[in-house]
């Protein structure tokens, strides 16, 4: 579909791409990796012909249909409907069926113009060889197919929540039916339903996919191609993201043997060489190793990525047992109730995720819990307990005449410079940007500092609103690492599932205006919501099969009756087992997390065989739920 060969360009007098070649073949769903400021955006732009390039070639399929999906879509807004947004994929149906009014308009009093009649059957012709008289209908039945209402159709564009915006933007790309789609970041600011819904779509599409992203689990579920852009080249992995970890780990171990060898080699060559020069009789051997020397190939010594930065941000002092217990009555905007008659517990070491869809209350409940938002209920707070609130819209905190290290310092002024530097250096500010001022960075840059001030505030209880939003994956590494370490409690809201399942031990969500709880990791939610959607599946299952009436159901034997009742018995006990494994696991899980088990090898080592041990037996058991549930669902 597209060749780039020895491609070469350069941005800022910066070269992003230098002898760069990529081959991208029909059906395949690559994921674009590399660190901020390689040039993953800029190599989507240059594919969509966008920028032009210094040198090499890029071919592309005669005919190719390329959508392009970029953050500056997000700023997009209209007054327009939703329908008329769609619509914009039609801009020649648009325009002919705009003049064939207008031509009718005019015949209405120019009825023996002869020369604007032939007009109107040349329109019209073509119109309906571009399906013209179809694309309105098309239009509407793709946006519904991704979940609006008909009623939605009509609805202006910038009512709706930025994940419904995106479906909205991505019918008007379908409908231009395009052969590959480039989507830079799409799952920024979507909520979890939305990412889910994307997935979907991205697995059924049938055309060439290219995404950057930063979403891990995003690029594990979609993609089975990597493309990694590393010192100016682009590296091609098999696999979705994970495996290309596995296989980057790999090629860089073989690349650094291969290095070491290669240079023993040069040094060894090298010594005989000097000593060869120094004998006449010897120089035409010295200098026949000098050109094998120069036609050979070499090695590129391994890059070492950034340095990896430990930073440990600790709580001033501890808190009491109880950080929070929180009531609430009622909290509505005007009609629309978010939370009734509900309460939660924080507890000393909770790390609480916070999922759900946009417009759900999550930031709100974040609020309340913060004191800033009022609501019909109370907090009740023990002792000791110092919150730190961190939110991308609470950035009235920065003092914008400062620069960032002036900033950090005037915040924590027993940190040194070195120290103040290196935590700007993982939030991704590095050289001479340390001397920006506030007052001249981007939202997300400033969204960056906000959060490094809430991480050096020493408090012990933090409220955190989608911290990973502007991070990249190596920050996120970072922060999740810091979290772990944190001795605080948190409650966090994040689409980032990768970042929650490595730091969460209780999920939160709002449901029917309560608020749930689940007492565990993400992924272990994960799990025992496929188990709950399931059961519901057998419920509706049975629903329907009750209410008929038509042809009666005829009677089980006795001995089907019996079978089931066995495999029913097996079912039920097999849950309570998956259970009672789950709260194994998870108690193994906090045992080796202690300083006093990882510290001690041979106790750590006994832990770790035990979960091992748990975990395996875990997955068994549930590879059995699954088929007596379908054994059962069969029954029916």
């Amino acid at each position: 579909m597209i060749t780039l060969h020895q491609v070469r360009f350069a941005f800022g007098g910066r070269y992003l791409l230098d002898g760069a070649s990529w081959q991208i073949n029909p059906g395949e769903k690559i994921g674009l990796i590399g660190r901020n400021g390689t040039g993953k955006s800029t190599l989507l732009r240059i594919i969509n012909e966008e920028y032009s390039i210094e040198s090499g070639t890029l071919q592309k399929m005669r005919g190719l249909r390329i959508a392009f999906f970029n953050q500056d879509l997000l700023s997009y807004d209209t007054e327009n409907s939703v329908l008329s947004v769609a619509l914009e994929a039609f801009p020649e149906q648009l325009e002919l069926d705009e003049r064939i009014h207008r031509i009718v308009h005019r015949l209405e009093t120019e009825h023996d113009n002869e020369a604007l009649l032939h007009e109107l059957h040349d329109a019209q012709e073509r119109f309906a060889m571009i399906d013209g008289y179809q694309f309105r209908q098309n239009a509407a039945t793709v946006l519904e197919g991704l979940g609006f209402t008909t009623r939605d159709l009509e609805r202006p564009f910038r009512e709706f929540s930025g994940g419904w915006r995106m479906r909205a933007l991505l019918a008007r790309m379908m409908l231009r039916d395009p052969d590959m789609l480039l989507l830079d970041e799409p799952t920024n600011h979507l909520d979890l339903p939305s990412i889910e819904w994307l997935e979907n779509y991205l697995k059924s599409y049938q055309g060439t996919v290219i995404v950057v992203s930063h979403d891990r689990w995003f690029l594990d579920r979609i993609v089975n191609k990597i493309a990694e852009i590393d010192q100016r080249k682009i590296s091609l992995y098999s696999g979705n993201f994970s495996e290309y970890i596995d296989q980057k780990s790999q090629r860089l171990a073989l690349q650094e043997a291969a290095y070491r060898n290669q240079q023993k080699f040069l040094e060894e060559q090298n010594k005989l060489i000097d000593r060869f020069r120094a004998k006449a009789s010897k120089a035409s051997m010295a200098q026949s190793r000098i050109k094998m020397l120069e036609r050979m190939e070499k090695v590129e010594a391994v890059d070492s990525e950034a340095p990896t930065i430990r930073i440990r941000f600790d709580a001033a002092r501890q808190p009491g047992k109880i950080i929070s217990h929180l009531i609430i009555q009622d909290k509505r905007f005007g009609d629309n109730v978010l939370l009734h008659d509900t309460e939660a517990m924080i507890r000393r070491g909770d790390k609480i995720a916070l999922i759900g869809a946009n417009g759900k209350g999550k930031s709100t409940l974040l609020r309340m819990i913060n004191g800033s938002e009022p609501y019909d209920g109370k907090a009740e707070t023990v002792y000791n307990v110092d919150a730190a609130f961190y939110a991308q819209h609470q950035l009235e905190s920065l003092h914008l005449q400062n620069d960032l290290l002036t900033e950090l310092q005037s915040f924590a002024p027993e940190k040194k410079e070195s120290e103040l530097r290196g935590i700007l250096g993982s939030f991704l500010f590095s050289g001479d940007d340390v001397f920006k001022k506030i007052s001249v960075l981007s939202g997300g840059e400033k969204a960056r500092i906000a959060l490094a001030k809430v991480l050096l505030s020493k408090a012990n209880f933090l409220l955190l609103d989608e911290p990973t939003n502007h991070l990249d994956m190596a920050t996120v590494s970072m922060l999740v690492d810091v979290l772990n370490d944190y001795e605080g409690s948190f409650l966090v809201v994040s689409h980032d599932r990768h970042f929650l399942s490595c730091v969460a031990n209780r999920i939160w969500w709002i449901e029917d205006q309560h608020l749930r709880t689940y007492e565990g990791s993400y992924e272990e939610y994960e799990e025992w919501k496929t188990r709950q959607l399931k059961a519901e599946a057998v419920a509706a299952k049975k629903q329907p099969v009750q209410q008929k009436v038509e042809k009666p159901k005829l009677e089980r034997s006795d001995e089907e009756k019996k079978q089931r009742q066995r495999t029913q018995k097996k079912f039920d006990k097999l849950e309570e087992e998956l259970e009672q494994l789950r709260q194994s696991r998870h108690e193994l899980e906090n045992l080796l997390a202690r300083p006093e088990v990882y510290s001690d090898p041979g106790k750590f080592q006994d832990h770790l065989d035990r979960f091992n041990r748990i975990d395996a037996d875990f997955q068994a058991k549930t590879r059995e739920w699954e088929e007596l549930f379908e054994q059962l669902s069969g029954m029916e």
